[in-house]
């Protein structure tokens, strides 16, 4: 008996039972597709948590200060000090200090009121330099952003966000004016739209020079104090060698040691670590409950196909008779509970493939399924129907032709 002729016989049995079959290749499929979408959700949900952080910025350190202490005792959260000065940038912008810090941007920020003409809005205003623009990985969608001479000049120029312009002009807000804190800017800029991130909406601010900042809009009472210093290594590989030099140089310029540092150093890998973690554990533990109806479903193939032997044990003891060989009624039985796994595999994946595309518009969640699950799908349906068919197709070989004869 020849291999066609073993996959015409399988294709034949399978046909002539198309209810069971088509129930046994049911639970393969709810299996296969289950595992998929479960997966996918994982994955999509880790690629946004990474590509929120990456908007952040490429290869990012981020300094801000430490905490206050009153008279009383009352000590105010992270950030509320102003250990951090405009000379602590500069100090990590020398090559000699830091060698592996490729730019940095010190920036202030606070929450003012705009407007433009009969139009208003609350949004939050950063002091920073020229260098925010790469550290931060944005661009300029329309007009330019400010330069050092702005800087050194102190000039009343803005950049928006995209947000930010919507809520104030209806037009081109390119060369409008802007009144923030009762002073007035000229609009050079729009910048990209990056969205939120964590509770911060990246479109919504108003970016001017940090000079222009401490002068006219800054209430703090030390005008070289900032909010945050950004970092950005050269390179994904010297990340970890930027932030032991930055650690050590503030340490060193500050006087403090690790356990009374006075500011708070954090990595863009080490956000990223954290915030996926999580997320591979949820799916690990998803991707396994899912799992048992991949199990389950291969217990199903495993009952259709000694149902099957059961029903046509006759035909086998006839197969024999006329001289099948063991292997040939082996390897016929087999090729049954391969097809069915098989099938219902391929069934799995085209429903995985469809919930992938619709989840997205259900549930706003992405569902990232790669090339790689859809074909270790394939392999396993197909491992699960081989499994489940080895005990019913040993059995089946093992019949002697005169006991299957006599079966009635």
């Amino acid at each position: 008996m020849t291999w066609a002729d073993t996959f015409r016989t399988a294709y034949e049995a399978i046909l002539a039972r198309r209810m069971r079959s088509v129930l046994t290749m049911l639970g393969i499929l709810i299996g296969i597709a289950a595992v998929m979408l479960t997966v996918g959700l994982g994955q999509g949900a880790q690629q946004q948590v990474a590509s929120a952080i990456n908007a952040l910025g490429s290869n990012l350190l981020v300094v801000t200060p430490g905490s206050t202490t009153s008279s009383t005792g009352f000590r105010g959260g992270q950030g509320s000090a102003t250990t951090l000065t405009a000379a602590d940038a500069q100090m990590l912008a020398d090559p000699t200090v830091a060698p592996d810090v490729a730019e940095v941007a010190a920036a202030s920020t606070s929450s003012q009121s705009l407007a433009a003409g009969s139009n208003t809005w609350t949004s939050s205003v950063v002091g920073t330099s020229p260098a925010w623009l790469t550290v931060r990985a944005r661009t300029v969608t329309n007009g330019r952003f400010f330069t050092d001479a702005d800087v050194t000049s102190g000039s009343s120029v803005a950049v928006l966000g995209p947000t930010t312009a919507g809520e104030l002009f209806t037009g081109d807000p390119i060369g409008q004016t802007v009144t923030v804190n009762n002073a007035q800017f000229t609009v050079i800029g729009v910048l990209d739209s990056q969205g939120t991130s964590s509770s911060t909406n990246l479109d919504d601010q108003v970016l001017i020079p940090m000079t222009t900042y401490a002068t006219r809009v800054s209430t703090s009472t030390n005008p070289e104090a900032v909010s945050t210093i950004y970092l950005q290594a050269k390179s994904q590989d010297t990340l970890s060698a930027a932030y032991q030099e930055v650690n050590a140089a503030l340490l060193t310029s500050h006087g403090v040691t690790a356990t009374t540092a006075d500011f708070t150093l954090s990595s863009q890998q080490s956000l990223v670590e954290t915030a996926t973690s999580t997320e591979h554990i949820l799916t690990v533990l998803l991707g396994g409950i899912a799992a048992i109806s991949l199990l389950v479903g291969g217990i199903g193939v495993m009952n259709i196909m000694l149902v099957s032997v059961a029903e046509r044990i006759r035909e086998i003891g006839l197969r024999k008779a006329l001289g099948a060989t063991p292997t040939v009624i082996l390897r016929q039985f087999l090729v049954e509970a391969s097809l069915l796994g098989l099938t219902g595999g391929v069934l799995g994946l085209v429903v995985g493939y469809a919930g992938a595309a619709l989840l997205p518009r259900l549930i706003s969640q992405p569902v990232t399924i790669s090339a790689i699950s859809a074909v270790g799908a394939l392999v396993v349906s197909l491992v699960i129907g081989l499994a489940a068919g080895v005990y019913p197709a040993n059995r089946a070989a093992r019949l002697a032709p005169i006991d299957a004869l006599r079966s009635e």
